[in-house]
């Protein structure tokens, strides 16, 4: 099942490295640079990505969408901030969509919304990823014998090496991506 993916622009643009040397975060370099990380990221998931970008104070008087490179991407109106529009578009996706920030204000009404929230930190290592790398990280641990972990009293029950079941779920979620 392919994910509507909602991406708080200049969020996750500050997140990637792309921007230093002078190039402001606002530039139209840094912003194409960047729907084209994101463009490689859909032929490779092939989810329904929409990117929205703040307009708000030398934005249009109306919202403005376009669709290029199969993105579909949103300058909030002036005087509307990009949370606000990401906020309404989690609300109409409810949990078909995942939400990128790391604006704890717009991670509050997603999750509220049922959608799945991930950091904008988090979603760089994602967009990083080549297409031929699978979900396993190339590093491994080497295993020293010792268990690193606290020793478990004799009132906690369960398996101590499994993870808890709500890391387990975001684990099979974060899978998708």
């Amino acid at each position: 099942m392919a994910l509507h993916l909602i991406v708080d622009g200049y969020n996750l643009l500050a997140q990637t490295s792309r921007i230093g040397g002078g190039t402001s975060l606002h530039s139209e370099m840094a912003r194409e640079a960047f729907l084209r990380d994101l463009a490689a990221y859909r032929q490779r998931k092939s989810h329904a990505i929409t990117v929205v970008f703040d307009g708000w104070q030398q934005g249009w008087g109306t919202e403005q969408r376009e669709h290029r490179l199969g993105l579909e991407i949103i300058f909030s109106r002036r005087g509307e901030k990009a949370d606000q529009v990401i906020q309404r578009l989690a609300a109409k996706f409810g949990s078909a969509c995942a939400v990128v920030s790391s604006d704890r204000e717009i991670v509050d009404f997603a999750m509220a919304q049922g959608a799945f929230v991930m950091k904008a930190q988090e979603f760089v290592g994602k967009l990083r990823e080549g297409p031929n790398q699978s979900g396993v990280s190339a590093h491994k641990e080497l295993d020293t014998g010792e268990d690193l972990r606290p020793k478990r009293g004799p009132e906690k029950r369960g398996n101590p090496r499994k993870l808890p079941k709500a890391l387990r779920q975001r684990s099979r979620q974060l899978k998708r991506f």
